[in-house]
């Protein structure tokens, strides 16, 4: 469905598994260039989502980036090394400390 034009410069860890990519390129295009498709699961029926917009308006393409949930894949840029996973369901925010 979706093919690369250009060749990868670097790597990224999906899932546990090694995924060619290219610097600077959103983890969303490198997702679905290496053909992933599923990028999350739903809280309530575990059904599989994937990118809808690539531009940051819908919150379809929720992963975990480098420890941190609730990221959108198409808008983190691909770094070398960069490890992500599927979401599955609900994940917490942040606890934030109080101002006062």
């Amino acid at each position: 469905m979706f093919r690369r034009t250009e060749p990868t410069d670097c790597t990224i860890l999906w899932d546990g598994q090694e995924l060619p990519a290219r610097s600077g390129e959103s983890l969303a295009a490198a997702l679905l260039a290496a053909g992933v498709l599923a990028f999350r699961e739903t809280a309530v029926s575990g059904a599989a989502r994937g990118p809808l917009c690539l531009m940051g308006a819908c919150f379809d393409c929720l992963v975990e980036a480098d420890g941190k949930p609730n990221v959108q894949a198409c808008m983190v840029p691909v770094t070398p090394g960069l490890v992500a996973a599927p979401q599955h369901g609900v994940r917490g925010l942040p606890e934030t400390e109080d101002a006062a």
